[in-house]
């Protein structure tokens, strides 16, 4: 018995919509033949609800044929953001100077004349494959460094001030379900700005940003202080690729009615009403009563309410700690001189393992103080670990870790 073989992966997946049958018989086979996926069709509303399925990676497109021409397809499926990056080659009888020009403005990035040489499709289709995989490799690329630096600069954020990251992660609970309820576009640049709308507040003094965002007494020097924050994040943000009109969301954070910094400002009040301890409702009947924000937005934020979770107090193990648990104190060194990590601190990987690396080599046991739900406490209680600390306590806060339990 022959021994058994992989299948070797297709070279691509491509669609070809003609309403010619000898035409899609023959690029058919052509295609499956050199290995790859191919689905035809004859019509162009068929071939569009079929990509609604499985895009594919390359579209071969005629251009005259009943009830939907080729350029109104193509212009369809560039209109949408979930296909406008898929290759468009148009092969057609038209071939006009005009008629080309017309298909390269419909967002076609090829153009074959019928009669057609199989070879020379072949060869323009995996042209086209090959810059669409480099398009598609950059960015990944982009999209990890970018991610890279985004989570940098966050966790910076939570190691410097976790006041800051606590206020940050509220604001952007506020702007996602704006977001979400309104399917506003591109939502993840307005996260992002809320998730980093604080960063320039790191240069800031905890007890005046605290002041600052409770409205309360400021002296000339602190209130230029925290005016100025958006500005200094919109300089650090400005210069990382993609991330410009994040930077201009955050730099319009303080008061602007016009998008897109429009969802983060209202946002931002909302929290520092409810910071204040004013009840979500009346909070959003003040800033209504400014006249200052969108209804809608003002809307679908009626039955929000500030996520709100019972914490204990628990002295775990280093080896025990977990991803969104915070520090009740701060953690110093043996003699006392050195601040390790501030009490407040949402912990994160990289933060355990920094606690790690300053504990006594060979000693996992170390004890920390930390804030946990309270039935994750009754768990580690169930199996004998942790030590109780007195007192209890409200906290906002949402701990992804909790997930895995």
């Amino acid at each position: 018995m022959p021994p058994l073989t992989e299948e070797a992966p297709p070279q691509g997946n491509i669609m070809i919509v003609d309403d010619d049958p000898s035409d899609l018989t023959l690029l058919e086979e052509m295609f499956r033949e050199h290995a790859y996926e191919v689905r035809s069709f004859p019509r162009g509303r068929l071939a569009l609800r079929a990509a609604e399925d499985n895009p594919p990676d390359l579209i071969l497109l005629d251009i005259t044929m009943p009830e939907m021409n080729g350029y109104e397809v193509c212009t369809q499926l560039k209109s949408s953001p979930r296909f406008s990056a898929i290759p468009v080659i148009f092969l057609s009888a038209l071939n006009t100077i005009e008629d080309k020009a017309k298909g390269f403005r419909s967002g076609a990035v090829d153009y074959i004349s019928k009669p057609f040489q199989l070879e020379e499709v072949q060869a323009r289709v995996e042209t086209h494959l090959k810059l669409r995989r480099a398009q598609q490799a950059e960015h990944e690329l982009l999209e990890r460094t970018l991610g890279g630096a985004v989570g940098t600069l966050w966790e910076l954020v939570q190691l410097i001030s976790p006041m800051l990251a606590l206020r940050s992660a509220a604001i952007r609970d506020i702007v996602l379900r704006v977001a979400r309820r309104l399917a506003i576009r591109d939502a993840w640049q307005h996260e992002l700005a809320a998730t980093l709308c604080l960063l320039g507040c790191m240069a800031i003094p905890d007890d005046v940003f605290e002041r600052a965002y409770c409205g309360k007494a400021l002296s000339p020097d602190e209130d230029r202080m925290f005016r100025s924050h958006p500005e200094s994040a919109f300089r650090l943000l400005s210069k990382i690729p993609r991330l410009e009109v994040v930077a201009e969301m955050i730099r319009g954070q303080q008061g602007t009615r016009e998008e897109p910094a429009s969802v983060l400002h209202l946002a931002l009040e909302l929290d520092r009403r409810v910071h204040r301890g004013i009840a979500c409702r009346a909070a959003l009947d003040e800033l209504r009563m400014t006249g200052q924000f969108d209804g809608r937005m003002l809307g679908v934020l009626e039955s929000y309410s500030p996520a709100r979770a019972e914490f204990e107090l628990k002295r775990l193990p280093i080896r025990l700690l977990g991803a969104g648990m915070v520090l009740d104190k701060d953690v110093v060194s043996k003699d006392g001189k050195l601040l390790i990590m501030k009490a407040g601190t949402a912990l994160t990987e990289i933060w355990i393992e920094r606690l790690e690396n300053f504990a006594k080599p060979g000693v996992d046991q170390q004890l920390v103080d930390v804030r946990l739900p309270r039935f994750v406490v009754h768990t580690l209680d169930e199996i004998g670990l942790g030590a109780p600390v007195n007192g209890k306590q409200k906290a906002n806060g949402a701990y992804p870790w909790l997930k895995a339990t």
